[in-house]
């Protein structure tokens, strides 16, 4: 899944409470809790203001479809508890007649998080947040014994566990399922706690689960029975089944090298459901807008407790420091990007990014009572969040402060490129050394983290490499680069293009290249 901070603007710091990785002792003093952010300024925004970002939405959305090629989009904007903007853009699937409408279901990616950061509030309050998370879900361990046993639902929700940077991802692509990923995140080595930040979709989904588990329901059953029944949001669920058998859903989309749009993959989020699962309409997702926009209350109707979904928007921990003196920090809190504007405005957004076919953008202003969310069906080209980011700022000032579309999509791009190997896998070395016979390589290796890897002669002659759990391994054909290096094409959500395969001179271990990011993608040859 793809992760872009950038959203995360500026705010207030917040304590971010005690601990380290220094081995069990004796439990701390608590910190108290933090005082609550300062009040918000008067609305600087009237109906006319917000009328005339609406008047554009029309237009702006066509231009930047147009610009990226991105097939289908939907959008909704709240304002004081009224929807007054919603509508579709464009086709649920290129080569396709059916358009998109205010009833399309999308996928939300990591839009998900902060509805999860909802349920949780309706489901446990105020003190559910700070309830460990090991008791309730025993088969969530952390590398160090002292911060399972000490880290909260708060604390996984605002990624400040220490778990590294999209701990799993790598996991769920090779097809391991949640039960083994969250079992097997006590093999990754950890930040600081509560004194760092990483993005991690798992970390959250433990934290989720937790409070699923004791309640006695599994995660999608609680979101329903808490938030989507309650709210009426009718075509929203945490069920991948329930995405893929809507018959008026939005296909995603990639685009290809000579600038088309396919929809080539069918993208299956259940691992991470709390963190990245949400499937929902632009009606539904307007009608959460205004249940977070009222402090938890629909049509008179308390859903959420105030007090527990206001916790939500407090920033918890630094995500984007301050780069210079007079530029303001990020903040993440409880499943949102928290931040501050020149006017001392309280801004919430969230990105939601499948690198397979979505990108989504919820961004608030709860002081002016005002939010928009933007549903997309393509890959990120920053669509969703310039619409977003041309809306507010037309509201403000008249019009856009700036072409936001190149400087967006270029941060995605960026994303996307942090991770592929330095090496070129795809021309070898000019006095590259051969390969060592076949059965050099052949055999199984293991990893206490990855699990089994095998390598055996394909049909062709060459060499393949299976990975992935016993049920469905996966296969990659290796190709020889040099010496004991081979390479193979990665698959998945966090495909990186061609990566290493190297054997020890030995021919006792094996190290994947992209699989060792933290220092877990070696594998040890078993016994014959």
């Amino acid at each position: 899944m793809i992760t872009v901070r950038w959203l995360v603007t500026a705010g207030a710091a917040a304590v971010l409470g005690v601990g380290s990785l220094a081995a069990t002792g004796p439990t701390p003093t608590p910190t108290p809790p933090p005082e609550p952010p300062p009040a918000q300024p008067p609305p600087s925004l009237d109906r006319a203001d917000v009328d005339r970002a609406v008047g554009r939405l029309d237009g702006s959305v066509a231009e930047l479809m147009k610009r990226t090629g991105v097939p289908g989009v939907s959008v909704a904007v709240v304002y004081r508890d009224k929807v007054v903007h919603i509508k579709g853009y464009g086709v649920r699937e290129v080569g396709k007649s059916a358009r998109i409408d205010a009833d399309t279901v999308f996928q939300l990616a990591s839009v998900s998080k902060p509805i999860a950061s909802t349920i949780v509030s309706g489901a446990v309050g105020v003190d559910g947040w700070q309830k460990p998370v090991n008791p309730a879900l025993p088969e969530f361990r952390l590398k160090d014994p002292w911060v399972t046993s000490h880290v909260t639902v708060a604390d996984l929700f605002s990624h400040r566990s220490g778990l590294p940077d999209h701990a799993g991802d790598l996991l769920e692509d090779l097809g391991y399922d949640q039960d083994y990923i969250l079992s097997h995140l006590r093999y990754e080595p950890l930040a600081p706690f509560r004194a760092s930040y990483a993005y991690t979709n798992f970390g959250l989904t433990a934290a989720a689960e937790s409070v699923a588990a004791e309640k006695g329901v599994p995660w999608a059953k609680l979101a329903e029975d808490t938030l989507y029944k309650p709210a009426g949001m009718n075509h929203t669920s945490s069920r991948f089944e329930d995405f893929v058998s809507n018959p008026d859903r939005a296909h995603g989309h990639v685009k290809q090298a000579d600038g088309t749009w396919k929809a080539l993959y069918v993208r299956d989020p259940d691992a991470q459901s709390p963190a990245g699962g949400v499937s929902s309409s632009a009606r539904d997702m307007a009608t959460w807008l205004r249940l977070q926009l009222a402090d938890g209350s629909l049509d008179g109707r308390r859903i959420v407790a105030e007090d527990a979904l206001d916790l939500t928007h407090h920033p918890e921990a630094v995500a984007n420091p301050a780069p210079a003196p007079a530029a303001r920090t990020g903040f993440y809190g409880l499943g949102w990007n928290v931040s501050y504007d020149d006017r001392g405005r309280l801004r919430l957004s969230h990105t939601g990014a499948f690198a397979q076919g979505a990108h989504t953008n919820v961004t608030m202003l709860p002081g002016e009572q005002l939010g928009i969310v933007v549903l997309t069906n393509g890959a990120p080209a920053g669509v969703a969040d310039t619409v977003a980011l041309d809306f507010f700022d037309t509201a403000q000032e008249g019009k856009p402060s700036r072409d936001w579309l190149p400087l967006v999509n270029a941060l995605y791009e960026q994303e996307a490129d942090a991770g592929v190997s330095p090496t070129n896998y795809a021309k070898a070395p000019a006095h590259a050394k051969p390969a060592k016979a076949d059965s050099a390589y052949t055999g199984t290796y293991t990893s206490a983290y990855y699990g089994r890897l095998a390598v055996a002669k394909g049909e062709d002659g060459g060499l393949v490499l299976r990975l992935g759990p016993e049920t469905e391994r996966q296969s990659y054909r290796l190709t020889h680069y040099d010496g004991d290096t081979f390479s193979f094409p990665t698959r998945g959500e966090n495909a990186v293009g061609p990566t290493g395969v190297t054997f020890s001179p030995d021919g006792k271990t094996v190290r994947v290249e992209y699989l060792d990011q933290e220092g877990l993608g070696t594998f040890t040859r078993t016994a014959s």
